[in-house]
């Protein structure tokens, strides 16, 4: 029955040719492949509302410097590239896409990150790592594909060091209505596994994080949407955007979430726990 998901889920993200396609499209905007910097992908390798600039927010809660990270759910591994960059860390990221994970290790090798930031394929339910081997575990929209939340919430607390962190963004019911699709997660319902952050932090506390912060990010996320979509109807979609990633179903996709968020069935929200 997992396996079986598992397979949806890849299929959902599933873009063949993916970094080949991101080497043409910065061909077509006359950018050397020689001399690629993380700017020059950044607007295709973040698959998440806000991008690069809420994981800067939200990796700004803490000291970063010189700490393992692991990146559950890491997709094209902009946020690990980010870390190891900005940040001085060492990034490891986990994806259940052999697609994503194959982009990502070239990505990082392109824009010469590859030394600091590493990516392998599995789930984020059965991570293939020790006990107490990271100092800081990352995710952003992920949970959102996992019907097992205990499951994915003890991985994170047992490969963290004692003292260590979790630091999450994501995608949560506020209300027990019903859910249009197509979304950026799941095509259909049957691919997508909303619950809510209370349910979270019950599992948390019970799991024994101690929660440090937590921020709701909704009314950021619905500015950020409300601009890219204006901006995608008077230019036309971005040369390297998530488009890349969602085709044609880009606009429905984005246009569901924001008006979800807007009727305040889903919210966003960040926070940080310690172990």
């Amino acid at each position: 029955m997992m396996d079986a998901l598992n397979q949806q889920i890849e299929t959902h993200y599933l873009k063949e040719n993916l970094y080949h396609e991101i080497l043409n499209r910065l061909k077509d905007q006359h950018v050397n492949l020689g001399h690629v910097k993380r700017s020059d992908i950044a607007g295709v390798d973040e698959f998440h509302v806000r991008g690069a600039e809420v994981s800067r927010e939200l990796a700004s809660t803490i000291a970063l410097k010189d700490l393992k990270v692991l990146d559950m759910g890491s997709g094209l591994g902009g946020p690990c590239r980010m870390l190891a960059d900005e940040y001085d860390c060492h990034a490891t990221g986990i994806d259940l896409s052999t697609e994503f994970v194959n982009t990502a290790n070239a990505l990082s090798k392109l824009v010469g990150l590859d030394d600091k930031t590493q990516f392998v394929q599995g789930s984020a339910t059965e991570l293939p790592f020790e006990d107490s081997s990271f100092d800081v575990v990352w995710t952003q929209h992920v949970q959102m594909n996992i019907p097992d939340k205990q499951k994915f919430y003890s991985e994170a607390y047992r490969v963290l060091r004692p003292g260590g962190y979790f630091l999450y963004y994501d995608i949560f019911r506020k209300s027990d209505d019903g859910v249009t699709y197509p979304m950026p997660w799941a095509a259909h319902e049957g691919l997508s596994f909303l619950f809510k952050g209370e349910e979270m932090a019950k599992i948390m506390a019970e799991l024994g994080f101690t929660l440090k912060s937590k921020k709701d990010q909704t009314q950021a996320g619905v500015a950020f949407f409300t601009s890219l979509l204006a901006r995608i109807a008077k230019f036309g979609p971005p040369k390297l955007g998530l488009n890349v990633l969602m085709g044609e179903s880009t606009k429905p996709k984005l246009t569901n979430l924001l008006v979800h968020f807007q009727k305040g069935v889903l919210c966003l929200e960040s926070g940080v726990y310690q172990k």
